[in-house]
């Protein structure tokens, strides 16, 4: 599009003419009821921000809901808030990382003040590298951590994980014993190749997990499974949100680091970070259940590694993975349940990044929903026999959002630079497919 890049920001993007003529020509394709154009390597949101309103959740007490409406604006609202990242097998998560603005290594430098946190944060039906701390005398002195959280730290050569009881004012924790979508993209043939001006600032990386290494730090992986080990299960709402078990196929009583291995059909599971709601500082949360933050701000990058292998399976939500982000508010009231218990429909924001529609497809949608609602016709090659390497990028500078497939050898560092952030999102080479979809137009 047309935006001006300032220093630390991401920018408007568009497609090429080609695409679109091509589609135009005859090259759109339906499969289930949904079209499909061309494959690309990119794909840009412009106008991604509104203003509007949805219906926030104000009581859940004995699972009679109530909500009141809430208004909201910005670049990026009501994305702008905490959001959670949501992933279905069959899928291998192998890297996931989340960075924010700002120039030191350590989250504490960089994570929002308390009240930045505690702003405005579906059923999705269709459906550290960085050291914890260090070891002095037997003891890990930890960074800045809420009472609950899941410590992961490498002792001895050895992964030891415990949950944070230390506040900050007793002694430190005891090391433990190391032992549906258009039919067609309109884009402006005009508008040049995407281009970000590299700016001096840096993002800190706040979260980070390595299948293979099994290593998590900064977040922690849930599913709805509450009633098992954690969380609560009533016949009115349902299940809650839970810890998950390794494998993902259960709940647990405690923070666990997924297993690297393959999520199976039709499982789910939720990513958020590691700090736990307290005090109402995430709004309404379910009674009993297991409620944690979001991933916060208007302009942020995650970093994700994955595949979606073909699993043959028939049947609902049977070999059709997907990884799609949510409004924080939606898991932490009701994910799956009674309509007026979430924000969801009231459109409150979903950003599907990869998903695949119908069993066995090859082609992975993205779309969003919301009051402003789209998807592009133009899709990402399903990740079936390797992994891809994706950033998925929040520019609240210039009301845009953005989904690019890396090169293979993009590495997810402690810190990327406005330089490297520029780099994903131009990604300037010949033969680069992109995509611009403009929500309400």
């Amino acid at each position: 599009m047309r935006h001006a890049i300032t220093t630390s920001t991401v920018i408007a993007a568009t497609i090429s003419s080609a695409v679109a003529q091509a589609c135009a020509a005859g090259a759109a394709k339906e499969i289930g009821g949904n079209w499909y154009c061309d494959a690309v390597k990119a794909i840009t949101y412009s106008d991604f921000g509104s203003t509007g309103s949805y219906n926030k959740i104000t009581n859940m007490d004995g699972g009679n809901c109530q909500s009141e409406s809430f208004d909201y604006s910005g670049a990026l609202a009501p994305m702008d808030g905490e959001v959670s990242w949501h992933f279905r097998g069959p899928l291998n998560l192998k890297q996931f990382a989340f960075y924010a603005p700002g120039s030191g290594l350590s989250k504490q430098d960089i994570q929002p003040e308390s009240h930045e946190r505690r702003q405005h944060g579906h059923a999705h039906f269709h459906k550290r590298n960085k050291e914890v701390g260090s070891i002095q005398e037997g003891y890990i002195t930890e960074e800045k951590r809420e009472v609950g959280a899941l410590v992961i730290a490498t002792i001895d050569g050895k992964v030891a994980s415990w949950i944070n009881q230390y506040d900050g004012e007793a002694q430190p924790t005891p090391a433990p014993d190391s032992s549906a979508a258009q039919p067609a993209t309109e884009v402006d043939a005009k508008a040049a190749t995407p281009t970000m001006n590299a700016g001096d600032g840096q993002w800190g990386r706040q979260a980070y997990y390595n299948a293979e290494q099994q290593m998590a730090d900064g977040l922690t992986f849930l599913n709805n499974m509450g009633g098992q080990g954690s969380g609560i299960f009533d016949e009115v709402l349902g299940m809650s949100l839970s810890y998950a078990a390794a494998d993902a196929k259960s709940g647990a009583a405690s923070p666990q680091i997924l297993a690297n291995q393959m999520l199976g059909d039709g499982d789910e599971i939720v990513v958020m970070t590691d700090t736990p709601c307290k005090d109402g500082d995430c709004g309404v949360t379910r009674p009993g259940g297991v409620a944690y933050h979001g991933f916060n701000g208007a302009k942020k990058v995650f970093l994700l590694e994955f595949d979606m292998p073909i699993s043959g399976a028939t049947g609902w939500n049977k070999d059709m993975p997907a990884a799609w982000i949510l409004n924080a508010q939606i898991p932490n009231t009701v994910q799956y349940g009674k309509p007026e218990c979430s924000c969801w429909e009231s459109g409150c924001g979903e950003w599907d990044i990869f998903e695949v529609l119908d069993s066995g497809n090859n082609r992975c949608k993205s779309t969003i929903h919301g009051n402003i609602s789209g998807g592009d016709s133009n899709y990402f090659d399903r990740p079936v026999d390797s992994t891809v390497k994706v950033a998925v990028i929040f520019d609240g500078d210039n009301s845009a959002g953005h989904i690019v497939i890396l090169p293979d050898e993009a590495s997810f560092d402690q810190t990327l630079t406005d330089a490297q952030v520029a780099e994903y999102v131009n990604q300037d080479s010949s033969g680069v497919a992109r995509s611009l979809f403009r929500l309400g137009s």
